[in-house]
């Protein structure tokens, strides 16, 4: 298929859909669709991956809250990028319904591997620069002596004798038939009477890996990156589960973030605000010099375009940096100071009188005792 289609248009639901008309509508495209209703039939296996990605987003409230604003580049901004097969789809079809309508078991006891997640902690400059970090994870891996199989070398699993490889027994009674998983078994389809010492017949032993992945410039905390087949080991030959890492960027005491615009505050004097200076503030970039305009007010801001975080996606171009201009009233001024101002007060016409004392105290003659 060329273009994507909208994703409410692919289930056939408004925009103000709700969680359970989703699911079902979504139910209802993935049954008309399945590969095991329609066999050899290229375009239906294409509809029921566009049903499943779909309902991945629109089931999903951070991610349907990026397609509506952002259109199908919105997904990827939490770590979708959509399905890369039809195993993947048939897994996360039967992980939502399991086995109720009697489909995804051709393939012998096959199961996918179950989805993992992990966090990565990054800077506010890690997430402004991007780039590669390593997360360790622990998790079961294919077990070298047995490769996988669970036998004790030199010998090899066997058809399970109750389901006949099938992973699956049919029930009937009367008339009705319910198929469920092989008590002998447990769905794998095989039996394994010589057990591997290494994995105890498992076919995985835990290990601690480091996996190093790519954080985009510009990622959020709290959205989550898809690294797909890194999760944990699928059953029967199926294929393995995905590895979610989820992003975690700390706060940096100098910036507030909002969105893809970086805020921070400078604080001049009320002299250098009334008369005008540069001064420097600190960016993602490090420091630069900007120009406070004579006559600033307490609270102006000052934007530097183009100077905040990167905007996910190629080539969509940065937020900007807000500077908010703080001015404070120097509370260590001298008498001359005191005096000096105001004379500029009375040449303003500004009433500076505080009682008999005058100007903070100063400034007007006093009157002689008796």
């Amino acid at each position: 298929m060329s273009a994507k289609r909208d994703y409410y248009e692919v289930l056939g639901v408004g925009r103000d859909a709700g969680a359970s008309d989703i699911k079902k509508a979504y139910r209802k495209c993935a049954m008309k669709y399945h590969p095991d209703r329609n066999p050899d039939d290229a375009e239906a296996e294409e509809r029921f991956k566009e049903a499943a990605e779909a309902f991945e987003v629109l089931n999903d409230g951070e991610k349907r809250e990026l397609y509506d604003r952002y259109g199908h580049e919105g997904p990827s901004r939490a770590g979708f990028s959509g399905f890369s097969g039809t195993d993947e789809v048939m897994s996360h079809f039967e992980d939502l319904f399991g086995g109720l309508f009697g489909f995804g078991q051709r393939r012998g006891g096959a199961r996918r591997g179950g989805d993992m997640k992990v966090e990565l902690r990054v800077s506010l400059s890690d997430a402004f620069e991007g780039g590669e970090h390593d997360v360790s994870i622990s998790r079961p891996e294919s077990c070298d002596s047995c490769d996988g199989s669970g036998a004790e070398p030199g010998s090899s699993p066997q058809t399970c004798p109750q389901c006949n490889g099938q992973g699956q027994v049919i029930h009937r009674q009367g008339f009705f038939t319910l198929q469920t998983t092989c008590p002998a078994c447990r769905g794998q389809g095989k039996v394994i009477s010589n057990p591997c010492g290494d994995c105890s017949g498992t076919g995985t032993v835990e290990r601690e890996s480091t996996l190093t992945i790519n954080v985009p410039a510009g990622i959020d905390d709290g959205q989550t990156l898809r690294i797909q087949g890194r999760g944990l080991p699928g059953a029967g030959g199926g294929p393995p589960g995905n590895l979610y890492v989820i992003v975690r960027v700390t706060e940096d005491p100098r910036f507030i973030r909002d969105e893809f615009d970086i805020h921070s505050n400078v604080i001049v004097t009320m002299f250098q605000a009334a008369i005008g200076c540069d001064v420097e503030a600190d960016t993602l970039e490090g420091r630069v010099d900007i120009e406070i305009e004579p006559g600033t007010q307490p609270g102006a801001t000052i934007k530097l375009k183009g100077k905040g975080m990167p905007v996910l996606g190629r080539g969509r171009g940065r937020g900007d940096h807000i500077v908010h201009v703080e001015v404070r009233v120097p509370d260590d001024l001298s008498e001359e100071h005191l005096v000096a101002l105001q004379r500029i007060a009375e040449e303003r016409d500004e009433d500076v009188s505080k009682g008999s004392s005058g100007f903070f105290g100063f400034g007007k003659k006093r009157r002689r005792r008796g």
